[in-house]
C-alpha cells in the first residue's frame, strides 16, 4: 500500500516546488522553483535527507492534511498557525504526523510562503527533469482540497529538532549589482533608488513582486529604446509609469523594460519573503563583493546541519512528562547545613 497525504483543505496558493527546472531558459522556461530555495534546504536538514526533495509550498495560507500512516514532516519557511488535531506545532522544528490525525496550517506570521516537507519527498510526475509546478508556463496544477499525492519512502530518522533560521521574513537591505540598462539611468536617479525605501506590494507573486517607492518612481534616459532580451529572476525591471518590479522564480524570459539593477540570488528569497507592506532598501555592490556574499550563502548552506538543536517541547504539551525524568538529580542546595551531622 502506498504511502499518501490527503489535502482535505486547500489556500489558494498550495503548489508542489523542488528546486526547479536550470538550464531551460533558451527553450522559453525559467527556472521556477521554490520561491525560498534556502526554505527547501532547511526542511532537508530537519529530516536528515541528503537532498532537498519536493515540499508543499503554501502562499500566504496552508490547509488541512492527513496522512495514511505515520509520516515525518518538517515546517520551514514564512512561519505559519500549525496544529496537529488542536495541538500546537512549533515551526522551524521536524515533527511526527500520526496516521489519521488531522494536521491544520493557517496564516502566516510573518513573511509570505511557507513550507511543508514529508520524509520521503511528494511523488509527482516529472516533467523536464523537475517535479515542481511552474504555473506560468501551465506546467503542473496548484493543489485543491481532495488531491490525494503519493509520499515516496522515507529511510526513517529522527523528529523533535528544530534549527536556528535567519530572519528574511521582513523586508530590509536587498544587496543589488549594476545590469545590462543600468548606465541609462542618471547617477541622481540610481542615487534616489538607493536612498528610498520600497515598500513590498501585496499583488506580488511568483512571477515577480511590485515595490511601491516612497514618492516617485524611476525614470531612465532613452529607456523606450530598449528592445526585449533575455531577463532572469533577480532582474528590476522598471516599468513606463517608474515603478520597480523584481521578477521572481516563475518570470517570463525575455523582456523590454529597463533594469536598473539585479538583486544577489542569495538576497532574492529576502523580497520573496517580505510580507505585504514590509520596506526594502535596495544596496548596490561590487561584482567582486557579490561573488564573496554568494560563496559565503554557499558555505552557509553546508553548515546547516550545525545550527540544528533539540526541540524544547512545552511541559503543558507533554502527555508523557514521567519519561523525561525532569528532577532526577536534584539536591536541596543546603547540603554545607548538615555537614558534620553523621560524624
Amino acid at each position: 500500500m502506498s504511502r499518501t497525504l490527503t489535502i482535505h483543505r486547500a489556500g489558494p496558493g498550495l503548489t508542489v516546488q523542488d528546486i526547479g527546472r536550470p538550464g531551460w531558459l533558451d527553450f522559453g522556461l525559467s527556472r521556477g522553483g521554490a520561491a525560498d530555495l534556502l526554505a527547501l534546504a532547511e526542511g532537508a536538514v530537519l529530516l536528515g535527507q541528503k537532498d532537498a526533495h519536493t515540499a508543499i509550498e503554501m502562499a500566504g495560507m496552508g490547509g488541512e492534511f492527513e496522512a495514511s500512516e505515520d509520516m515525518r514532516i518538517a515546517l520551514t519557511g514564512a512561519p505559519m498557525k500549525a496544529s496537529i488535531d488542536g495541538t500546537r506545532l512549533i515551526w522551524n522544528a521536524s515533527h511526527l504526523l500520526p496516521a489519521g490525525a488531522r494536521l491544520s496550517i493557517g496564516a502566516p506570521l510573518t513573511g509570505s510562503y511557507g513550507y511543508l516537507h514529508l520524509g520521503g519527498g511528494i511523488n509527482t510526475t516529472e516533467h523536464l527533469g523537475a517535479r515542481s509546478a511552474h504555473l506560468a508556463a501551465g506546467v503542473g496544477t496548484a493543489l485543491a482540497a481532495g488531491t490525494v499525492l503519493t509520499i515516496g519512502p522515507d529511510r526513517g530518522g529522527t523528529t523533535g529538532m528544530a534549527i536556528d533560521t535567519q530572519g528574511r521574513f521582513d523586508g530590509g537591505e536587498i544587496r543589488i549589482v549594476a545590469s545590462f540598462q543600468t548606465a541609462l539611468f542618471a547617477r541622481e536617479e540610481l542615487d534616489r533608488l538607493v536612498a528610498t525605501a520600497l515598500k513590498r506590494d501585496p499583488r506580488g507573486n511568483r512571477m515577480g513582486v511590485r515595490l511601491e517607492p516612497d514618492g516617485d518612481g524611476f525614470h531612465a534616459e532613452s529607456g523606450r529604446t530598449v528592445v526585449s532580451e533575455v531577463i532572469m529572476p533577480g532582474d528590476i525591471q522598471i516599468t513606463g509609469d517608474g515603478t520597480p518590479f523584481v521578477l521572481m522564480s516563475e518570470c517570463q524570459t525575455t523582456g523590454g523594460y529597463p533594469r536598473i539593477g539585479t538583486v544577489l540570488p542569495c538576497d532574492l528569497r529576502r523580497v520573496a519573503q517580505a510580507a505585504p507592506g514590509a520596506q526594502l532598501r535596495f544596496r548596490f555592490v561590487t561584482l567582486q563583493d557579490a561573488v564573496e556574499l554568494e560563496r559565503a550563502d554557499r558555505n552557509m548552506l553546508a553548515a546547516l546541519p550545525q545550527r540544528l538543536h533539540p526541540l524544547i517541547r512545552d511541559p503543558h504539551l507533554m502527555h508523557d512528562l514521567l519519561s523525561y525524568q525532569l528532577i532526577s538529580g536534584v539536591v536541596s542546595g543546603t547540603e554545607n547545613d548538615h555537614e558534620g551531622e553523621l560524624e
